[in-house]
């Protein structure tokens, strides 16, 4: 929505020469260019603007107020600084007044709300195409028959930046504007086949009758399509203006046709020296050329490469540019190859934008009265919230906390530090009693717990250290083509991850690695690269994993990833015949597979390998206590990289270092987007379409359903409400071989729903499902439902996620609760996110086993993580550095007033970041923070 906004902004400003746009959009209502025109705001250092009137205006505009600015369409108002994110901006901007001048323009950092630049002016533009905002949506619904405008309020009065509200524009009487309204009429037009373009058109408004068809019924006032979309006899009719190029199919006899006489470039296959060949010989034909790459990492690998052969000296052109394919004109003596034909990648749009990163958690930035809270000496305790209270004549600001049986404690600022946000569990924890015996042993019975893994883990690693192992050699030049086809560019955790693997690779103690990751975050890859440098220096390699669909899933990847490459790989699960498993046995003692994956079959005692170099274990902690044994003597022998994909937070790696080899990848890859997930009643209408939408954009969709018994009488329903879907059932159980039947016909797109129980929960990836409806999603926990969201959007295409739920009013608090969390945090990595939090206390628990993740739950993650962190310290017989008990006794105020910090969980933030200052830099660095940010 932003990049359409600023997209229009520019046209209307004469400052793009060229747009590529679908026919949709040509069809589709916009912002009206007037209302773009006046809605405008542009501001300037050192010119006059009043404050209050730029808030007003916001309002207007559709922008939200919140306490810190996060997210596109977000204002912050404090005092004389008035902080807002623009459609179309890099990076939201600060702007601080003087009376009635702009002082000074910031850009600043959304994670650290640190000033990045200045700059000289900035201009604000509409946050929507619809100007609609919360106030005045219940002024336009007045105007609606009393059912409609109940429905609309049930959906949008809490959110109206949920999409569908643009079809009510209509109903509310607000002026239109189209594309073509934005354009001059001197332009030219390049048609991709006028007569395709019509036909489409023509299609997506009878995609649009069928829609209204069925809402309708819902929502009598419904505006009917042709009041909505411009008709495309008016499209073509004004097109008509403009000079036109149109591309048609090729007729000889025609005068009126240019021929380019260019072709698409024959693909090398990988192949590098038909690359080297290829260039030679336009060398010789006098034929100019240039090689492009989506990235500049990937020009930077593919210079190294082809400089090995030919010499830095007779290295081509290599420049970065997105283009979707090469080609080469003889006629015009010149030629662009991309990577793309070189090493047969897919080809990905790739947007401008920064890897986006989860924010380091600070656990008071969302600390609510009623939430729960640890204090090192007095345990557990409900917040009830920031109090000012008066000790002989002087403010000062406390924490009021609620123990069991009612009672309070004050705990005064410079004490904050012992205080931290209680995570561990889904249920509420029992309140500690004031006073009583009980904290204190249980942080004796926790320390000793703590004590006891913590030297395990410490020999375990000191043994492994004694071992050798086999040290893998340098990268070879197969290995650096393989990164170079890989079709993405890396983000930063990924990048690091890859060179902690092979430093440990190289080392002659075997490897022991973990990488803990988000959901598509790719782990994988790390898994195929570290593979792949096992197998061609001689070495075979295992991938075990929990489950047949994940085994299958792994195979299709790692076929996929390596299938230009001399390897030999194969399944080994109960997906196979037992004629076929006899065969692969046979195969793998004789070292004719160098990769095998598989399920804890390959733990058996007939699975014998020829020269296993390398194990890769998927979701270690979902095997059993047998299977686990089996492993920890595999590991003392051969390298071994586990994968998890619950992530942990960097905390606990810290405090594990040089316990456990961990590396996080925390990094989202650059051009995901953030998946639009929607609480909806369940409703057959709404069901439909959404999984018509997915249909019609040629992808696929999850429906999950998480009662076996119900399962086929759900299938009934849908085919009944969407007879035109393809409708394919799985679930755990059902017979392997029919399990996989289904899977692999879903993955082959034979079908385009797939109606589930949760067994989609963790491994698979399918980038052509961009649609999931969860049905009773208020059965599910926040770390269930967060990982089977992650299922979907996992390419550049925008995905939807529709929690079904009864309605609402028969949910209990705590569903609501978690549902809204979910809804709330659908971007990347977003501030405090609750889910992730959570899922992150969960990752904890899958590291260090269930013992352990009983004592997070009964004292908190945060403590645990500090008495585990002090554990491994005294271990290694490091000195345990202790901040010194002091008690502030001063002649003066101590809080911050609430009109300069008006948002009480911000200002208990920079409370708890003070107490826990250890220097006077870092005093220094938070007085210069809220300076920034307050004034």
């Amino acid at each position: 929505m932003g990049r359409r906004i600023s997209t229009l902004a520019d046209l209307n400003d004469n400052s793009l020469s060229v747009v590529i746009c679908p026919i949709r959009a040509l069809l589709e209502p916009t912002i009206a260019r007037d209302y773009l025109q006046a809605g405008r705001i542009d501001l300037q250092q050192g010119k006059e603007a009043d404050l209050e009137d730029l808030v007003n205006r916001l309002v207007r505009l559709g922008f939200r107020r919140v306490p810190v600015v996060e997210e596109v369409g977000d204002f912050a108002l404090r005092g004389g600084l008035v902080d807002f994110f623009t459609p179309g901006s890099k990076a939201p901007v600060r702007v601080e007044f003087f009376g009635d001048e702009v002082d000074t323009i910031r850009q600043f950092d959304v994670s650290t709300q640190r000033t990045i630049k200045k700059v000289d002016a900035v201009s604000l533009l509409p946050k929507r195409e619809v100007p609609i905002t919360q106030q005045t949506l219940e002024q336009y619904l007045s105007k609606l028959p009393e059912d409609d405008a109940d429905h609309i309020r049930s959906r949008y009065l809490n959110d109206p930046e949920l999409p569908g509200l643009e079809w009510l524009s209509v109903l509310f009487g607000m002026e239109q504007g189209f594309l073509l309204d934005y354009f001059a009429t001197d332009g030219i037009v390049f048609l991709q086949g006028e007569g395709t373009l019509k036909a489409e058109a023509d299609s997506i408004l009878d995609e649009a009758g069928a829609l209204h068809e069925r809402l309708k019924q819902r929502l009598a006032s419904l505006p009917t399509p042709d009041r909505y979309y411009h008709l495309p006899e008016r499209v073509f009719a004004q097109l008509e203006r403009y000079k036109k190029i149109d591309k048609v199919p090729f007729r000889g006899g025609r005068k009126d046709i240019i021929d380019f006489a260019c072709q698409p470039h024959p693909s090398f296959g990988s192949r590098l020296d038909l690359l080297i060949q290829t260039t030679s010989e336009y060398d010789a034909a006098g034929i100019n050329y240039l090689i492009a790459t989506d990235t500049k990492g990937q020009a930077a690998r593919l210079d190294e490469l082809i400089g090995e052969r030919v010499g830095v000296e007779n290295t081509p052109l290599i420049e970065t540019a997105d283009l979707k394919g090469g080609f080469v004109c003889r006629q015009g003596q010149f030629a662009i190859l991309t990577d793309h034909e070189i090493f047969s990648r897919y080809h990905r749009r790739v947007r401008k934008k920064r890897f986006k990163e989860g924010v380091a958690i600070s656990d008071y930035s969302n600390l609510a009265k009623g939430d729960h809270v640890v204090h090192t000496a007095y345990g557990i305790a409900r917040y009830l919230g920031l109090e000012t209270i008066t000790v002989d004549n002087r403010s000062r600001d406390c924490l009021l906390l609620q123990y069991a049986e009612n009672d309070r404690l004050y705990v005064p600022i410079e004490e904050f530090n012992q205080v931290s946000k209680y995570s561990g569990k889904d249920t509420a924890p029992a309140l500690t009693r004031l006073g009583g015996p009980g904290w204190e042993k249980l942080k004796k019975k926790t320390k000793k717990a703590i004590a006891d893994m913590a030297a395990d883990l410490i020999k375990l690693y000191a043994e492994r250290k004694m071992k050798s192992g086999y040290s893998f050699g340098e990268d070879t030049v197969w290995l650096k083509q393989l990164e170079a086809s890989f079709a993405y560019e890396e983000t930063p955790d990924q990048f690091k991850a890859i060179n902690d693997v092979k430093y440990d690779m190289a080392e002659d103690k075997p490897m022991d690695r973990l990488i803990c990751g988000d959901v598509g975050y790719g782990k994988t890859e790390v898994a195929v690269r570290a593979a792949f440098k096992a197998i061609e220096q001689g070495k075979q390699v295992a991938v075990l994993v929990p489950t047949t669909v994940l085994a299958q899933q792994h195979f299709h990847t790692f076929s996929e990833r390596l299938s230009e490459l001399p390897v030999n790989i194969e399944m080994l699960s109960r997906f196979r015949s037992r004629r076929r498993q006899l065969e692969i046995l046979e195969e793998l003692a004789e070292g004719r597979i160098d990769l095998v994956i598989g399920t804890h079959r390959l733990l058996s005692k007939d699975v014998l390998f020829k020269d296993l170099g390398l194990l890769v274990v998927d979701e270690e902690h979902r095997f059993g206590v047998r299977h686990k044994e089996k492993l920890r003597q595999l590991k003392t022998t051969v390298d071994t990289l586990s994968m998890s994909a619950t992530p942990i937070p960097r905390t606990m790696q810290m405090s594990m270092m040089g316990v456990r080899d961990m590396s996080l990848i925390h990094t989202s890859p650059k051009d995901r987007l953030p998946i639009i997930t929607e609480i909806v009643e369940f409703d057959p209408a709404i069901i439909a379409t959404a999984i018509l939408r997915e249909i019609d954009r040629g992808g696929q969709v999850f429906f999950v359903h998480n009662r076996v018994q119900t399962i086929e009488s759900m299938y009934r329903y849908l085919k009944k409400i969407v007879p035109q879907a393809e409708i394919a059932v799985a679930h755990g159980q059902m017979h392997e071989r029919s399990l996989e039947g289904v899977m692999l016909a879903f993955l082959a797109q034979h079908y385009n729903v797939l109606l589930c129980t949760a067994i989609i929960e963790s491994g698979l990836d399918i980038p052509t499902v961009n649609t999931m409806l969860i049905n009773r999603a208020d059965r599910f926990g926040l770390a269930q439902l967060y990982q089977l969201r992650g299922r979907v959007g996992r390419s550049a295409t925008r995905a939807y996620a529709y929690l079904l739920t009864p309605p609402m009013k028969t949910l209990k608090a705590d569903a609501i609760k978690r549902l809204r969390a979910l809804e709330a945090h659908s971007d990347l990595g977003s501030g405090f996110a609750l889910a992730m939090r959570d899922l992150e206390i969960r990752g904890a628990g899958t590291v260090l086993g269930a013992r352990q993740s009983g004592f997070i739950e009964e004292i908190g993650f945060d403590l645990y993580n500090r008495l585990l962190e002090e554990a491994v310290a005294e271990l290694k017989g490091e000195e345990i550095k202790r901040l010194p008990e002091t008690k502030l006794e001063l002649d003066m105020e101590i809080h911050l007033s609430d009109r300069y910090v008006t948002d009480r969980h911000q200002k208990v933030d920079i409370y708890r970041r003070l107490a826990n200052a250890r220097s006077l830099d870092d005093v220094e660095t938070i007085r210069d923070e809220v300076t920034d940010r307050f004034g």
